[in-house]
């Protein structure tokens, strides 16, 4: 049997930008997304986040990207159709897809709210389909999902700067609430001040916690303290200033990929602090 093309496996025809290959280019694509099910949501993509995940899936660095690949999960857009038996959602409706497309819906991860944790989770692209088809990302003009794996976006939130959060923002609220370090006066450090420290910066600081910064560029300093409001900042290099904070912070989020010593972090922390790291490592941990 010939394998259709991707513009033929399904009804409506969509475009997007594809990594052909493990150069990472992204080139014009035309595909095509399914029709919706009882349950689907079909929406007007309008803006899509740049994961650095996204980085190495069209480069194939984890070894498990599959081509033509159309990346993305940090999808926002308005609702243009919707099933049959979709019940929380209705045509205008902004909302937004994150990383997750489908489960197994009954094994004991699912039943909890732990799709992410489930062996058979489908990733929004690069993954198997239930229908055997490979999935396609946000860097497209139209998605079709499940509306369990879709979530409504306030009015009042603009939409351009609300698709980041559905990686790199639920990356770092999560443990800050799952670890309980969110409780005002609590003192949390944040390593790194990438996509995801400035946005762990911001959350920790609106939920009432005292914010040190982790670099080892003092150059991210004034940004840190005078742009996203960080209480202080300390230089990892600096082992002066690492020795003056040792023992002092409740809790770290680590948000660094790149290869860096722990043992210093968890000098840092007072007894029984947590270290979180949120990041996949590339390499071994030292």
């Amino acid at each position: 049997m010939v394998a259709k093309l991707p513009e033929e496996e399904h009804p409506k025809q969509a475009f997007g930008w594809a990594a052909r290959d493990e150069s990472g280019v992204l080139s014009p694509f035309d595909f095509s997304r399914r029709a919706i099910g009882e349950k689907d949501v079909c929406f007007k993509v309008l803006y899509c986040g740049m994961c650095h995940s996204d980085l190495h899936m069209v480069k194939n660095e984890w070894g498990t990207s599959t081509y033509p690949l159309v990346p993305g999960h940090e999808i926002v857009g308005v609702v243009t159709e919707v099933g049959s038996k979709v019940e929380k959602f209705k045509v205008g409706d902004k909302v937004g897809v994150g990383t997750i497309v489908g489960s197994c819906h009954s094994c004991h991860n699912c039943t909890n709210n732990l799709e992410n944790y489930c062996a058979e989770t489908i990733l929004t692209y690069g993954a198997k389909y239930y229908d055997g088809t490979i999935t396609y990302g946000g860097y497209s003009d139209i998605m079709v999902a499940d509306e369990h794996f879709i979530i409504r976006i306030p009015d009042t939130l603009p939409l351009d700067s609300t698709a980041p959060l559905l990686c790199a923002g639920i990356t770092v609220y999560s443990p800050l609430k799952y670890y309980g370090l969110d409780k005002p006066g609590m003192h949390v450090g944040i390593v790194g001040l990438g996509g995801l420290g400035h946005m762990a910066v911001k959350f920790a600081k609106v939920m009432g916690v005292k914010v040190t910064v982790i670099s080892t560029s003092p150059s991210k300093k004034q940004e840190a303290v005078e742009h996203l409001g960080a209480d202080s900042f300390l230089v990892s290099r600096d082992q002066d200033q690492m020795n003056a904070a040792m023992g002092t912070m409740d809790g770290i989020i680590d948000t660094v990929s790149a290869m860096h010593p722990l043992a210093p972090l968890i000098g840092l922390l007072k007894t029984n602090g947590k270290l979180v790291l949120v990041v996949l490592q590339r390499s071994h941990l030292s």
